[in-house]
């Protein structure tokens, strides 16, 4: 009777051990914290308007653009781009796009590279259930999403450097679902070999 009672008490403190588990890493998951943040966000400003003083007028060479979030873990990476929408449409300058087809298909040469490219509205990152649109290079370089430089709708805007990519072609997940995107290549990373 007592191996019975004690059997009972083991599993009813170890499904508490689980379920205590599961609550804490949900409330790690939907803390409103940020992990890293800008200390000085006057001295990142300002280091940002410096760059912009790098290419002047009468230069040959123009534009230039960055990388909004690169993560590298164990020699594998994720990149992400995020762009603003307008009228249901973002818009990515063709050279950065060629610059990340290449950088893509590179990195997965030596490596594993995911490059997600995301468009938001005002987005709350702080709210898991917020909205984002997403899509990935691979899907980019296999024609799954529409290559367009002239606006499908028939808004003139002229001479087009940039694609336009439309909401409808891009795939509508929460913050919550891209985080744990980023945790499962982290995790597949953790198994590539130096």
């Amino acid at each position: 009777m007592t191996d019975k009672t004690s059997d009972l008490i083991d599993i009813f403190y170890d499904k508490e051990k689980i379920i205590q588990n599961e609550l804490n890493s949900q409330q790690i998951r939907k803390s409103s914290r940020a992990k890293y943040q800008i200390f000085d966000e006057s001295e990142f400003t300002r280091g940002r308007e410096i760059l912009g003083d790098l290419i002047v007028h009468g230069m040959i060479a123009s534009g230039g653009t960055d990388i909004d979030w690169l993560i590298e873990h164990n020699g594998g990476f994720i990149i992400m781009e995020f762009k603003g929408f307008h009228n249901d449409k973002i818009n990515i300058p063709k050279g950065q796009i060629i610059a990340y087809e290449k950088l893509h298909e590179k990195l997965n040469q030596a490596t594993k590279c995911y490059l997600y490219i995301i468009g938001c509205d005002d987005i709350d990152f702080l709210n898991p259930d917020s909205s984002i649109w997403i899509f990935e290079m691979k899907q980019w370089k296999i024609g799954a999403i529409p290559k367009n430089t002239r606006d499908i709708y028939g808004e003139d805007s002229g001479k087009q450097n940039k694609f336009i990519v439309y909401r409808e072609y891009m795939e509508e997940i929460s913050i919550e679902k891209l985080r744990d995107m980023i945790d499962s290549h982290w995790k597949e990373f953790e198994r590539i070999k130096p």
